[in-house]
């Protein structure tokens, strides 16, 4: 946490580019542009600090009397300015944190992909609010993860999954943070790690593989089966498909405190469909 150089508290963070951030103090206003991060604070116990989010940090509800400052990549950079924030958490992806950077502004640039990622970021984050034992929620989600495997039954193992992260489509890979929840569900994936996390897909691949569930958002799920093909996939033809509102899809989109629940929401899916 922070020690102390000389009469002055200090502490020294290295963020997802490389790049160390130091601070003097535990910064006390803080923006974050990344719903993950946003939640990664809350759940720390400090949603108190927050300032300003970006339009997606929706959770928890607290947040909606914020200042919204625009999209994680896009943000709006006069309106964080104008918060005056201590730091700014953003994606690494995001190319507003040079500008940012060049306005005097300290940038924490994070970006949580796997499962690792949000353990290690967790820690990261805490280190950043001054929050001894940030690793409470991971060990909470890590057993929350465990008991939505444990729940389900024997018939659920081997069921082949699509999982649909946006209507290009895009789907969850096996070495997405989505598909390692699936993989410990039992549940195998039919998108293999070699294809990257999320990547965009013929759609034709997906008729191919012809999956046992396809599990999908309420906002991709509109003209799904008039995809070419697509009626007669397996789970389409047998109505094994879960489709998700877009509270649920929230969850299950954003690596974060709420991995667990997306690990019920999926455990539920694959209970309710295999056969």
């Amino acid at each position: 946490m922070f020690f102390h150089l000389g009469a002055a508290c200090a502490l020294q963070v290295t963020d997802d580019r490389g790049v160390v951030v130091s601070f003097d103090k535990p910064p006390q206003r803080i923006v974050s542009l990344l719903p993950s991060l946003t939640e990664m604070v809350c759940e720390l116990g400090q949603c108190q600090r927050l300032v300003g989010v970006d339009r997606y940090s929706n959770f928890p509800a607290s947040l909606k009397v914020l200042p919204q400052v625009g999209g994680g990549l896009d943000p709006n950079i006069e309106a964080i300015v104008a918060l005056k924030p201590d730091v700014v958490l953003m994606a690494t992806s995001s190319r507003a944190s040079e500008r940012l950077r060049a306005l005097g502004l300290k940038v924490v640039a994070l970006e949580p992909k796997s499962h690792a990622d949000v353990k290690r970021l967790l820690d990261k984050v805490g280190q950043v609010l001054d929050v001894p034992d940030a690793q409470r929620v991971w060990r909470a989600i890590d057993a929350g993860v465990s008991a939505a495997a444990q729940s389900l039954p024997a018939k659920v193992k081997n069921s082949r999954v699509y999982f649909e992260v946006n209507r290009a489509p895009y789907g969850a890979g096996e070495n997405s943070f989505i598909g390692e929840t699936l993989k410990r569900l039992g549940a195998q994936n039919i998108l293999p790690a070699s294809m990257g996390p999320f990547p965009k897909l013929n759609p034709e691949f997906v008729v191919r593989a012809n999956p046992d569930i396809i599990m999908i958002g309420d906002r991709n799920h509109t003209g799904m089966q008039d995809r070419p093909g697509w009626a007669n996939i397996r789970a389409i033809k047998e109505k094994r498909v879960c489709q998700f509102s877009v509270e649920q899809a929230d969850i299950l989109v954003r690596p974060g405190p709420r991995m667990a629940e997306g690990a019920r929401i999926m455990a539920q899916c694959l209970q309710d469909k295999a056969r």
